[in-house]
């Protein structure tokens, strides 16, 4: 069943919420204990059809589209003769961000409309982001908590330079260059040689992603906590999955956030990259459904 809720912001400037208008934004199946699955840049909630199919005949699986991709859209700030010369139809996005707090809480939200209490919250890479963020706003409302390819570390100048100008560039150019340049890199090379179909995939859904909500989470993951302090005080049983074959997010950050969270597991699943879960969807629902039955 799809749906389109009324989420919050969080946001003073911003009180009309940019996802009320959507249509069929949030995908919510089966029944049992929830799981909130929350996806990664520049995708939408179709990433995790392979999860949604098998987890939702135990579980109540949500999947949102996180403000700005797939149905939703941001709420644009408009500045006035922008640097760089950018055009005025491109200057009315060349401010906008949207930070992991805000994503955050439109979860929140989106869990007080469909009257959940607690969730199972799974987030990748950057929902593992606003998987952390949520768990630092809202710790008594995680049943556990899944990270894949994540990161917990904060952005050092160059990434946020590099996100900068990226989301600039999106803005002028559009998604292509993203789906170029991003797919050789987020995928095994197993998977670009073996499974075409998953490359399609994942290339359709950067390029149909909107680029002002992609620049927009682009500059909101620049201006990202750092979460490293925060680990420590995660109670909630945690699973942290990572791709033996991520060029994107190595190992050694998942075994960080492992060292980090005392009550935690970690799983890597081999010939996967950084979408574990659509090149491995086998693997990966077997060590989430390990996890959750434990």
């Amino acid at each position: 069943m799809n749906k389109a809720p009324s989420y919050g912001t969080g946001s003073s400037s911003d009180r009309v919420n940019p996802l009320a208008t959507a249509s069929g934004s949030v995908t919510d199946a089966g029944s049992g204990p929830p799981i909130a699955f929350l996806h990664g840049y520049p995708f939408n909630r179709s990433m995790w059809s392979e999860q949604i199919q098998e987890l939702s005949s135990r579980y109540r699986v949500i999947a949102p589209d996180l403000r700005g991709f797939g149905d939703t859209s941001v709420a644009l700030q408009f500045v006035a003769g922008a640097d760089g010369g950018v055009p005025k139809r491109q200057a009315e996005a060349y401010r906008t961000k949207t930070t992991m707090e805000e994503m955050a809480r439109d979860v929140v939200a989106l869990m007080d409309e469909l009257e959940i209490d607690r969730a199972i919250v799974c987030g990748l890479s950057m929902g593992g982001y606003v998987a952390l963020e949520f768990a630092h706003l809202f710790p008594s409302r995680v049943q556990a908590l899944v990270l894949a390819g994540a990161r917990a570390q904060g952005p050092d100048e160059t990434e946020k330079d590099s996100r900068e100008q990226q989301a600039r560039r999106v803005l002028v150019e559009g998604m292509r260059f993203v789906a170029d340049s991003m797919v050789p890199k987020l995928l095994a090379q197993r998977t670009l040689q073996e499974k075409p179909e998953i490359v399609s995939r994942v290339r359709e859904m950067i390029l149909t992603t909107k680029p002002q909500g992609a620049a927009a989470a682009q500059r909101g993951m620049a201006a990202r906590r750092d979460y490293s302090s925060d680990l420590p005080d995660i109670g909630a049983p945690t699973l942290i999955i990572a791709g033996n074959d991520d060029r994107i997010r190595k190992p050694e950050d998942a075994e960080f956030i492992h060292r980090g969270i005392s009550n935690s597991r970690l799983e890597l699943i081999e010939d996967a990259g950084h979408l574990m879960n659509m090149e491995q969807p086998e693997a990966f629902n077997h060590a989430m459904m390990a996890f959750l039955e434990a």
